[in-house]
């Protein structure tokens, strides 16, 4: 168990827009966006694609089991909310989710829940025994005396939401499905080069200033922006820059492409580090492991 100081993570799954299980993507994972964190007491989660289905299967083996989890969904299309008809711990009656809502509507639980459908899905509302509540919030939430959750819109078809996890003077940011080239101030950002300097309004490098790690969509090569341009994702050098104007420590790249295998993933990684590198900074960076775990 992480010390109440600590942010103890476990990526569940790291793939963007469709899981993409198969033998060239077995390193990086082919699971879709699920990230647990435990700290302060809390188990959190950010998003629940089909990586949600083994970290329930790994619940079964815990012991104590936890018995209360915070959800908190960046948006609701279909990769991000797929595991959660197959989330073990929704099955029992002594568990409670908490989904978290930023749209101050209490939408997110609604639509989370309306997956359940007979023409969608085998799993029907009244299978669900866990309590399954909606907790509504503005702009921040406090899970207890040490820790606070920060939220922010993002640029990404129909929204999304990032969330900034803090603790004991430590910070975690999640932020994928982040169209985040479009709110770049250079004109015509979309024909940028990777020469260009990235010019962010100080309104948006405050959000992921001085985190002690960015979970960040990355999704896209600038090759690839090109063509996708409105899609809601970024180009990795336009990530890599913002990490380097806020200041951050670590740099995750995630929300990885289904058509990016393990070999361009590991050419993406190195050229992310060599751009940071080249820009004189000390940001590490990598890139998300399905299974993998850290301590920040």
């Amino acid at each position: 168990m992480a010390s109440d100081k600590t942010f103890k993570l476990r990526f569940w799954g790291t793939r963007g827009s469709v899981a993409t299980p198969g033998p060239t993507t077995c390193r990086y994972g082919g699971n879709t966006s699920a990230l647990e964190i435990e700290v302060a007491g809390h188990w959190l989660i950010c998003d629940a694609g089909t990586g949600l289905r083994p970290l329930g299967l790994d619940w079964l083996t815990r012991d104590p089991r936890p018995k209360s989890f915070d959800l908190f969904l960046s948006h609701t299309h279909f990769d991000h909310i797929q595991g959660f008809p197959f989330f073990i711990p929704a099955f029992h009656d002594d568990v409670t989710i908490a989904v978290h809502d930023p749209t101050e509507l209490g939408s997110m639980r609604e639509r989370l829940m309306g997956q359940l459908v007979p023409d969608y899905c085998p799993v029907m509302p009244e299978y669900i025994a866990a309590t399954i509540e909606s907790r509504p919030f503005k702009h921040q939430v406090a899970l207890g005396p040490d820790l606070i959750v920060r939220a922010w819109a993002l640029p990404h078809p129909s929204v999304s939401w990032a969330y900034a996890f803090e603790s004991q003077g430590r910070r975690i940011v999640y932020a994928t499905d982040n169209e985040l080239d479009a709110q770049l101030l250079n004109p015509r950002p979309a024909e940028l080069s990777d020469d260009t300097e990235r010019l962010f309004a100080p309104d948006v490098v405050a959000h992921y200033a001085d985190a002690d790690l960015l979970i960040a969509d990355a999704q896209y090569t600038s090759q690839e922006y090109q063509r996708r341009v409105g899609w809601g994702h970024p180009r990795l050098a336009t990530v890599v820059d913002l990490a380097i104007a806020a200041n951050v420590k670590q740099l995750a790249l995630f929300h990885h492409d289904p058509q990016h295998d393990d070999e361009l993933m590991d050419h993406l990684v190195l050229q992310a580090r060599e751009r940071a590198a080249n820009k004189g900074t000390r940001l590490e960076v990598f890139a998300a492991i399905e299974g993998a775990s850290l301590t920040v």
